[in-house]
């Protein structure tokens, strides 16, 4: 019995959807373990880019089939939204895509509540996806969430409006303007449940148990990343699931003792959207310079992120906590050019110098420690082989393998599925 892990050790964006994509082919199933259209996995090959938010990133694999767990929230009108991306591509997605009964689903009232709760917090705001993420999983702690198998049952609309009419009483007492039409909100969603009912829902612990049990080989695919966690990130400016390797357990009801391989993806440098403390982000030319060669994006929101030497006692920190066995460095062809690059090694924090994450990494209380190294200006993209990488990436390499004890088995020197190095 062997499932594999793959997560993102920072805050999110660094290239899941494609490393998912490459290991593919030694799969029988990709399992999405948590997270929902709040996630975007990009994926680029044959000269098209693909943007995933709740289909696991093995889609296009004829010989795999993927699985959305337990743990996933789904709204259905940008689940359908993504199936019709999909046509076109000769994807049988009525046996290659199933889902878990016991998905929660997102309403349109909980997208409402997520606004209107973003709206009133002002500049205290978190910097919510507005997708609608967190009162859903409020409602599932809650025990009064809406479940995929719940379409199933002669008596989910009633359910449905009864959450619906306590959403809009709630979105009253925000005392916010925020306009909307739920009579058309709702009309999109219906319609998008009809075309939803039409996939193959599954109790997916049972398929995977015996899936497991049988010789088959699962990866695991986690969403957003390991700071974001809701437990062990920069709370309150986190997700509203558990992104490390614990949530792929209660995600897909796998057991600890199943879990062979943990991939940890983190980027060359670091990068957030969205609010948050940010210890090394960089507000000079530098910073300019990774946004615009990285084309530093979020592929959910299209929001600019935030750019910054690579963090390597947050780097340490999710490497520990999730057991990471293999790492895979993504986008280090975004640092070709830089004469000199900085590591951050340890932080100053309350008038000492540590070399852990502390409670809060908020700007008063903490300031990062820097190591430099030297840069390269090589090109990466059209290199394929390890031993074409310029001695000084290899040296950076080293390092960071050094510092975390971990092997980089994967080096990404461009977005297609072709540009990645194997180590």
């Amino acid at each position: 019995m062997r499932v594999d892990l793959l997560l993102g050790l920072q805050w999110g964006d660094e290239g899941k959807g494609k490393i998912v994509d490459v290991l593919t082919r030694d799969y029988d199933i990709i399992a999405r373990f948590q997270g929902g259209p709040n996630a975007g996995h990009t994926l680029e090959f044959d000269g098209i880019k693909h943007v995933l938010h709740t289909i696991p990133s093995g889609i296009f694999h004829k010989n795999a089939t993927n699985v959305v767990g337990n743990g996933v929230v789904i709204d259905p009108v940008i689940f359908d939204k993504e199936l019709e991306k999909l046509e076109g591509f000769d994807i049988d997605i009525q046996k290659k895509l199933l889902i878990s009964r016991k998905a929660h689903l997102i309403l349109p009232t909980h997208r409402l509540l997520d606004a209107a709760s973003e709206a009133s917090k002002g500049k205290a705001k978190i910097g919510s996806t507005l997708k609608g993420i967190g009162p859903t999983y409020m409602d599932k702690t809650g025990r009064n969430g809406l479940r995929v198998g719940d379409l199933e049952l002669p008596d989910w609309k009633d359910k449905y409006n009864a959450l619906a009419e306590k959403h809009q009483a709630m979105i009253h007492f925000y005392d916010v303007d925020i306009q909307y039409n739920l009579q058309e909100l709702e009309a999109e969603f219906f319609t998008a449940v009809e075309r939803l009912k039409a996939l193959e829902f599954i109790d997916s612990e049972e398929y995977l148990y015996q899936a497991l049990s049988s010789g088959k080989k699962v990866l695991a695919e986690g969403a957003q990343g390991s700071l974001l966690d809701i437990d062990f990130g920069t709370y309150p400016y986190v997700t509203s699931s558990n992104t490390t390797a614990a949530g792929a357990c209660t995600g897909l009801g796998i057991s600890p003792g199943s879990i062979k391989e943990v991939f940890g993806i983190f980027k060359a440098y670091t990068t957030r959207v969205g609010s948050g403390p940010f210890p090394t982000e960089l507000f000079d030319e530098d910073g300019k310079t990774m946004a615009r060669v990285g084309n530093e994006f979020g592929a959910t929101t299209g929001r600019p992120r935030r750019c910054g030497w690579l963090d390597l006692v947050a780097l340490k920190y999710t490497v520990r906590i999730n057991g990471v066995t293999q790492l895979m460095m993504m986008k280090a062809d975004v640092l070709s050019g830089f004469e000199t690059l900085k590591v951050c090694t340890a932080y100053h924090y309350q008038g000492k110098q540590i070399d852990h994450l502390p409670y809060s990494i908020e700007a008063p209380f903490l300031t990062p420690v820097y190591k430099e190294l030297p840069g390269w200006k090589e090109d990466l993209t059209k290199m394929t082989e390890a031993s074409q990488l310029p001695k000084e990436l290899e040296a950076y390499i080293q390092y960071l393998e050094s510092e975390l004890q971990v092997p980089i088995r994967i080096v990404s020197v461009g977005p297609d599925r072709t540009q990645t190095i194997h180590r």
